[in-house]
């Protein structure tokens, strides 16, 4: 299963786990066996929900010095999900480009999101991706 598609499901366990008060653990494993997916196959989807799971207060704290305008909790569960997923990369995964991990966060915006979820995405990143030490978390 290639990135992207493994980028879909950390989002969908990411988005379940959130709206089902449950662990990024049990969501994984509920999403792997309704999709009927096989675990070798889904390592890398793995590495995002456990990744964004163990450091999900350092991003929240990012993603609210980014969009001060803006609460965490106004920001709607797939477009904050696909940014966490995103700033994981970006902050934590130094093996994946930053233009890799925006450009993937704003597919998943278009595809999952609101028809302004892409610009948004795109909007919080590139702040991230332009002064990366303003926002690094603490």
């Amino acid at each position: 299963m290639n990135r992207r598609r493994q980028r879909e499901t950390a989002l969908q366990a990411l988005f379940q786990a959130e709206l089902a008060r449950i662990s990024g653990e049990e969501a994984f494993a509920r999403t792997r066996t309704v999709l009927g997916l096989e675990n070798k196959d889904l390592t890398f989807a793995w590495e995002l929900v456990r990744g964004v799971g163990e450091q999900q207060a350092a991003i929240d704290r990012v993603i609210a010095r980014v969009s001060h305008d803006w609460r965490l909790e106004r920001i709607t569960n797939v477009d904050r999900n696909i940014i966490r997923i995103a700033l994981f990369e970006l902050l934590f995964r130094p093996d994946i480009p930053a233009n890799v991990a925006v450009n993937e966060a704003v597919e998943l915006a278009k595809m999952y999101g609101t028809d302004d979820s892409g610009r948004f995405v795109n909007g919080i990143l590139g702040k991230v991706v332009e002064q990366p030490d303003a926002y690094w978390p603490d």
